[in-house]
C-alpha cells in the first residue's frame, strides 16, 4: 500500500471505530508498517486539517471527530471537475487558499477509481487566459476572520498614498478585481477599498466594537449587489 493510500485508509478505520481510539501500535499492525510511520502518517494528517486527536491513558490512542468529516464523497468524475473549474474562478478572492484545501479534501474522500477518472477528466479541460482578480494578500484575505483593526497604506487613482485605520466589514467582489468595505476612522464612514490599491497592512491587536453592515452602505451605482449563499 503506497502512502496516500495508507493515510485515506487511516481516516476511514479511525472513523469506522469513531468515537473510541485506535493504538499506534494497533493501527501499526493493521497496515503493516511501523509505530513510527503510523506517528508520522497521523501528524501529516493533523497538518493537513484532519480532526484527528489523541486520547491519554492505557486504552487510549488516536480518535477522530466523526461529526467534523465528511464520509466518502460519491461524486462521479465530471462533477468533481465541475467542482474544480467553480474553484478556480476563486483566484485572486480571499477564498484562494481556502479554494485549494477544499478541493484536495473532495477529492481525497472521493472512491479511488473515481479520483483517478477525474484527473483524468480533468487533464483534457484547458482554460485560456482566464479572468480573475490578481493575488490578495494574506492578511487581507483573512481580514474578517481576523476581526481585527487594520493599518493600512491605501492609494487613490492618482497614486497618493494616505494611512487610515479600518474596521473590515465584509468583502465586494467584481471579474476584475475585489474591494475590502470597511469602516474607515479617518473618514468616520463606511469606505470601500480597492484591495489591488492596498500598499501596506498591518494587523493591529485591537478589536474593534461590532458595527452591523446596512444594505444602503452597498448601494452600488454600477451595478447590482448580490449576496453570497450557501444554499446552491
Amino acid at each position: 500500500m503506497n502512502r496516500t493510500d495508507r493515510l485515506y485508509a487511516l481516516v476511514e478505520e479511525l472513523r469506522a471505530v469513531a468515537p473510541r481510539p485506535r493504538s499506534a501500535r494497533w493501527l501499526a499492525g493493521r497496515f503493516e508498517v511501523s509505530v513510527r510511520t503510523v506517528e508520522r502518517d497521523i501528524s501529516a494528517l493533523q497538518q493537513a486539517g484532519t480532526p484527528i486527536y489523541a486520547e491519554p491513558g492505557r486504552t487510549g490512542g488516536y480518535c477522530l471527530d466523526k461529526a467534523r468529516t465528511l464520509p466518502p464523497v460519491n461524486l462521479t468524475p465530471g462533477e468533481a471537475v465541475a467542482m474544480a473549474l467553480a474553484l478556480k474562478r476563486l483566484d485572486g478572492t480571499p477564498f484562494r487558499a481556502e479554494a485549494g484545501s477544499a478541493l484536495r479534501k473532495l477529492v481525497a474522500a472521493m472512491h479511488k477509481d473515481d479520483a483517478a477518472a477525474a484527473r483524468e477528466l480533468a487533464a483534457r479541460v484547458h482554460i485560456l487566459d482566464p479572468a480573475s482578480p490578481p493575488p490578495m494578500p494574506r492578511k487581507i484575505a483573512d481580514a474578517l476572520d481576523a476581526g481585527r483593526v487594520l493599518r493600512i497604506g491605501y492609494a487613490d487613482r492618482e497614486s497618493a498614498v494616505t494611512q487610515r485605520e479600518i474596521e473590515p466589514l465584509a468583502y465586494l467582489g467584481k471579474p476584475t478585481h475585489w474591494y475590502l468595505v470597511a469602516w474607515c476612522r479617518l473618514r468616520d464612514q463606511v469606505r470601500v477599498f480597492r484591495t489591488d490599491r492596498i500598499s501596506s497592512v498591518t494587523v493591529t491587536a485591537e478589536v474593534p466594537t461590532f458595527r452591523g453592515l446596512r444594505r444602503e452602505d452597498l448601494d452600488i451605482p454600477y451595478g447590482v449587489v448580490e449576496q453570497l449563499s450557501l444554499a446552491g
